[in-house]
């Protein structure tokens, strides 16, 4: 069986429950064959010497999509796709609040925050074609959209990425006019077949409109999500255009985004694509991060409602989370925002949260991080090349990367430590458990060493182990 977008993944997991719901069938299959995208170079590396999870610990992430200022998407994007597709879109949208209000997001992003939860909150630019958040969102006051704004700035920017997510999520919009195209077919929606074909300074351009959206109004952004099947039959071509378009606009080191999710036996581990330069000054390369589970929480319109038993069973060993945590990839979350507010139920947020709590009891190896941090983390952990030299092990990375941990098999340890760049020593203090290792420290694990220390760009030693 062939795989799938993601949000053709949506279609199928829903059907059963709401066929009524479903995105249109046979619209947004796509191979997504990894053969297509070029891994690009990768450096030598000592046999005996791997890099493990940060810290030993599995990254946990939860990503957001279709998530903007005030504007509930669903209501607004139900109708638009039912122009083009109207026997698939026959949900009550007019019976759907038009606003996801910012109390709810003050709320959301409080809870969270207590519980250390971290991730990626799309800001569609121009969503649904409702108003642009850089210039005015008829049916909110100018007073309001900035209150929205600033509550981005405030509580969700200490924990989450910013992605766009698109331009509008919906229609096409030409980037010469500001306006959408007047031909309503699938060819001219974001979700479907507008980038059939489009090389990578057609995509780099319209990455790059949505990015500077959001940079008027004082968002960082180090990555993009695609809306629906965007992209999906141009895969070289996104993940070039997302490296050329995110670099110029903001000047991110490490260019991520969020194309794919499987919920089936295939790896679930960021890709790091295109990489190149390692041995220069300028190093790049663009991170796929993929994520591991269906929207079970409320579906994209919060009309399909899912369960945590999805996601990890009451006992705490069932469920899609368990079996890709047991494997030591990273768990990432996938849910969309109208289906966290449910239509102001919130029952997608309290599914949510029963599924942190089971987390919480169920693993003491859990990292919750931001997915540019899992990016970077990644980008490091592939294109760092190692070697064994007397005493020790040489590092050269083309990024930095914080709580980097290497093990090194067979190893005694001495006096551990690491000598950066800048030729400064550290000591690495030894602890006594897994749990205990940060950075700064090493544990002696059975018969190998580990270290965990802030990895810096350029040459780094580690001695003391051999």
């Amino acid at each position: 069986m062939p795989p799938v977008s993601r949000r053709r993944f949506l279609q199928s997991s829903a059907a059963i429950l709401a066929a009524a719901h479903a995105w249109p069938v046979g619209q947004l299959f796509a191979q997504q064959d990894r053969t297509l995208v070029s891994p690009g170079e990768r450096p030598p590396r000592a046999e005996g010497v791997v890099v493990e999870n940060p810290r030993l610990r599995v990254p946990v992430s939860l990503i957001i999509d279709d998530s903007t200022c005030l504007v509930n998407l669903a209501h607004y994007a139900i109708p638009q796709f039912a122009q083009v597709f109207p026997d698939n879109y026959r949900q009550p949208w007019k019976t759907l609040p038009r606003e996801i209000p910012d109390a709810f997001v003050a709320k959301f992003a409080g809870w969270c925050h207590e519980h250390g939860v971290k991730g990626k909150y799309s800001i569609v630019p121009y969503p649904a074609c409702v108003g642009w958040l850089d210039r005015d969102l008829p049916g909110w006051s100018k007073q309001e959209l900035d209150a929205s704004l600033q509550l981005v700035r405030d509580v969700i920017l200490p924990d989450w990425d910013i992605h766009p997510e698109m331009v509008s999520h919906t229609f096409v919009i030409d980037t010469k006019t500001g306006r959408p195209y007047p031909e309503k077919t699938e060819w001219f929606m974001e979700n479907w077949r507008w980038t059939d074909g489009k090389s990578v300074d057609q995509l780099t351009d319209y990455l790059s409109y949505a990015l500077r959206i959001l940079k008027n109004v004082g968002l960082p952004c180090e990555g993009v999500t695609t809306p629906g099947g965007f992209g999906n039959r141009v895969l070289p071509e996104l993940s070039q255009a997302n490296l050329q378009a995110v670099r110029d606009v903001y000047g991110a080191e490490i260019p991520h985004y969020f194309r794919h999710l499987f919920t089936d036996d295939r790896s679930v581990a960021p890709r790091v694509e295109y990489a190149a330069g390692l041995d220069t000054d300028h190093p790049k390369c663009s991170v796929s991060i993929i994520g591991c589970t269906g929207d079970w929480f409320g579906g994209w319109d919060g009309l399909v409602i899912g369960r945590v038993d999805q996601f990890i069973t009451e006992d705490l060993k069932g469920g899609r989370l368990p079996q890709v945590i047991d494997k030591g990839e990273p768990a990432i979350l996938v849910c969309h925002w109208p289906g966290i507010y449910c239509n102001g139920d919130e029952t997608g947020f309290n599914i949510f949260q029963e599924v942190v709590a089971r987390l919480h009891r169920a693993y003491d190896h859990l990292q919750w991080m931001k997915l540019s941090e899992i990016a970077r983390y990644w980008a490091a952990k592939e294109l760092t090349a190692t070697k064994i030299i007397d005493g020790g092990v040489e590092l050269r990375a083309p990024f930095a990367a914080p709580q980097f941990t290497v093990r090194v098999k067979n190893a005694t340890a001495g006096r551990v430590a690491v000598r950066n760049p800048e030729a400064k020593s550290q000591p690495l203090q030894r602890v006594d458990s897994r749990p205990r290792l940060t950075s700064g420290t090493y544990l002696v694990d059975g018969r190998d060493v580990v270290a965990c220390f802030d990895l810096a760009k350029g040459l780094t030693q580690l001695s003391g182990v051999g």
